[in-house]
């Protein structure tokens, strides 16, 4: 359980950072107009406020909606959970890669056109979009994240997702005021690492959750057996397996999902940059 304690200190730490980025870029554009000012940033917290309240009811919906399922029904609905998790966080890293160089850009571009038309509702719009869209991923990748934990624990997790909120304040607050000790782009592509792995976690997880329901096979026993080097459970076991999806004793489906899934990870990161730069 520890390990997937520490997921989802990270989860909450990077999406954070990530929603408080588009909220400072939205605020710090604000704070440049000379008309309006008070409204504008009146609007641009009340999205804030109501993304909020989006991305919490998006979480209530989906424990309602588990508790209401048979033993079976909740072990199908949990491990959905886990796979749409892992899905999303290779959905969020690509989109940050293809987009995360112009966000400034566009966030900027909407706000100006907005303020032309003197329509602080598209501020609005774009604080409430940001902050839920941040907070109902983040929604789905604890729910899963403890899915894949079998616990039924709340408060524990609770307590570290307002650990790794504060962590996220202090990252943002030390990301502005010391872009030379490490910039945005840094930060970036070491989080996208550290949530693609996690995302293989994830992935792991669902294939086990696939297996115990008889949708797929193991195709062998086990091919081998670390656990006398690094048990997947325990203290440092735990963590890495969670972390990473490590398996001590895994079986050809596991290995072969993911093998599959680095190489996947490993063509989408790096073909387009050779196949734009061989013409040159």
């Amino acid at each position: 359980m520890g390990g997937q304690l520490g997921n989802v200190a990270f989860v909450i730490w990077r999406e954070s950072v990530e929603a408080l980025l588009v909220i400072g870029i939205l605020n710090a554009w604000l704070a440049r107009q000379q008309v309006d000012l008070l409204r504008g940033r009146i609007f641009l917290w009340a999205g804030v406020v109501v993304g909020l309240l989006v991305a919490v009811a998006f979480g209530l919906l989906l424990v309602l909606g588990g508790e209401a399922l048979s033993d079976e029904g909740l072990q199908i609905y949990q491990t959905s959970a886990v796979l749409i998790a892992a899905a999303l966080i290779v959905q969020m890293v690509f989109w940050m890669r293809k987009h995360g160089r112009t966000l400034k850009r566009d966030l900027e571009t909407s706000l100006q056109k907005a303020a032309d038309r003197r329509n602080w509702w598209g501020v609005f719009v774009l604080a409430l979009i940001a902050v839920a869209r941040e907070g109902s991923e983040t929604v789905v990748f604890l729910y899963g994240t403890l899915a894949a934990a079998r616990s039924g624990d709340v408060l524990m997790p609770l307590l570290v997702a307002m650990i790794g909120f504060a962590l996220a304040i202090a990252t943002y607050w030390l990301l502005q005021v010391g872009s030379r000790v490490m910039s945005w782009s840094v930060f970036f592509r070491i989080t996208e690492i550290m949530l693609l792995f996690l995302a293989a976690s994830l992935l792991v997880s669902g294939i086990d959750g696939l297996i115990d329901l008889g949708v797929l096979p193991t195709l062998s026993g086990r091919l081998w057996d670390t656990s006398a080097i690094l048990p997947d459970s325990g203290t440092v076991g735990g963590m890495v397996s969670a972390l990473t999806g490590y398996r001590a004793r895994p079986d050809l489906m596991q290995v072969l999902v993911y093998a599959l899934y680095w190489s996947v990870m490993v063509l989408a990161l790096f073909w387009p940059r050779r196949r734009v730069a061989s013409p040159a």
